[in-house]
């Protein structure tokens, strides 16, 4: 984790620098130095002047700069192996000519170059047990999050490059037909009026460093708590399954369900996708002490529905009780946005349950609806994660499988 925050920090520090840098300079050329020549900055004759200028420059640099800024851009595609340590400064000069020059080409291959060959160069002699790869890997994530401002696109841009099966296909082609069939579905669904997961919670605005302390430990009490879940889970379908008969069974956890909806009203029943949206709804109508009964109550139902013997999944409703126990730190503590102590709490919950980041990760930003806090909670997984990974999973192994591990 150390070395990957290192990577991603440094990287968009790099990035920031060489922008600004190419800022200054783009002011000087386009603005500072036609106005004191009494020039129009836009006119069509500047224009050709200073682009023309700096393809010279451009070229002198790839002439006679040692490492003459690295290879032909045109044979290079985004992910490259390290370039050698004297490459580097002449293509960081490069970069901030073309960007100041007008130049219409992006930053990414330039400061892609810069930051691997970085990494690479200095993570090697710091810990050269990792392989240049891994080091690779860190500075193209930084870059490409620095780069868009959310880590998502770092990831699925990874994930294109993967080709595993043996195939030599990327990811993208394998998941190429599955994702049309996941968007026509998701359309249809849509397009007839299909329920919402966005929540009606407070505005988040601009994030505050506090946010992802306390958005972190949000994140691993509720996963702490989801893993008392998860280690009741066994237990409770042991118990139940001493009762010998399928029938009884789903009868006793029908009552006992019936108990806590009794207890909770009618907020706690069914999957909870409706519910939850009446509970951000409404929030300001329950106490503090009823909203932690709510995510109390719905957790314990998750773990009885699903060992009784009744046929479901456990995520809608697990979800539910994620975003009754975020309303409910917010109220417990008010100085912790709403939209940050639900998305925390979606982020705990789930892993415990799921065990799937990406689910975590995309149920959290879609239901506060706000892209700002995407940076936010790619962090505050982290330590959640930590809390989850290696430990037992919310499910019971089938007999077969039970009776072969013995």
């Amino acid at each position: 984790m150390i070395p990957s925050i290192v990577v991603g920090v440094a990287s968009a520090l790099s990035l920031l620098g060489l922008t600004w840098v190419a800022n200054r300079l783009e002011d000087l050329l386009w603005t500072t130095i036609p106005t004191d020549l009494g020039v129009d900055g836009s006119s069509p004759l500047w224009i050709v002047l200073i682009l023309t200028t700096t393809g010279l420059v451009v070229g002198l640099i790839i002439t006679f700069v040692p490492g003459h800024a690295g290879p032909d851009p045109a044979t290079v595609g985004l992910a490259e192996p390290p370039q050698p340590p004297i490459v580097l400064p002449g293509l960081a000069l490069t970069l901030i000519v073309v960007l100041a020059g007008g130049v219409s080409l992006g930053p990414e291959n330039p400061i892609l170059g810069v930051n691997i060959g970085l990494a690479a160069a200095i993570g090697l002699r710091l810990i050269p047990r990792v392989p240049v790869a891994a080091w690779a890997g860190l500075a193209f994530s930084g870059t490409i999050g620095a780069m868009f401002g959310t880590p998502i696109a770092a990831a699925l841009l990874l994930s294109e490059s993967v080709a595993d099966d043996g195939t030599g296909r990327r990811l993208w082609d394998r998941i190429f037909a599955p994702l049309v069939a996941a968007g026509a579905g998701a359309a249809t669904m849509n397009l007839l009026g299909g329920e919402s997961f966005v929540l009606a919670l407070q505005p988040y605005g601009q994030g505050q460093p506090i946010d992802l302390l306390t958005g972190s430990i949000v994140a691993v009490a509720a996963a702490a708590i989801g893993m008392i879940a998860v280690y009741v889970f066994p237990y409770s379908h042991a118990a139940f399954q001493r009762l010998r008969s399928p029938l009884i069974a789903v009868v006793v956890g029908g009552f006992l369900l019936g108990i806590l909806g009794a207890i909770g009203g009618p907020i706690t029943l069914f999957k909870g996708l409706s519910e939850m949206q009446t509970l951000a709804s409404t929030v300001s109508s329950y106490s503090t002490p009823q909203l932690g009964a709510i995510a109390t109550i719905k957790l314990v139902a998750v773990v009885i529905a699903g060992t009784c013997g009744f046929r479901g999944g456990r995520i809608f409703p697990s979800v539910f009780a994620a975003v009754a126990l975020g309303l409910f730190i917010n109220a417990l503590d008010p100085s912790i946005p709403e939209a940050v102590a639900v998305a925390a709490s979606l982020i705990g919950i789930l892993l415990a349950v799921t065990r799937s980041g990406w689910m975590a990760l995309f149920m959290a930003a879609l239901m506060t609806g706000d892209a700002a806090l995407i940076p936010m909670l790619c962090l505050i997984i982290l330590p959640a994660w930590l809390v989850v990974t290696g430990r037992p999973e919310m499910i019971v192994p089938k007999p077969a499988a039970r009776a072969q591990a013995a």
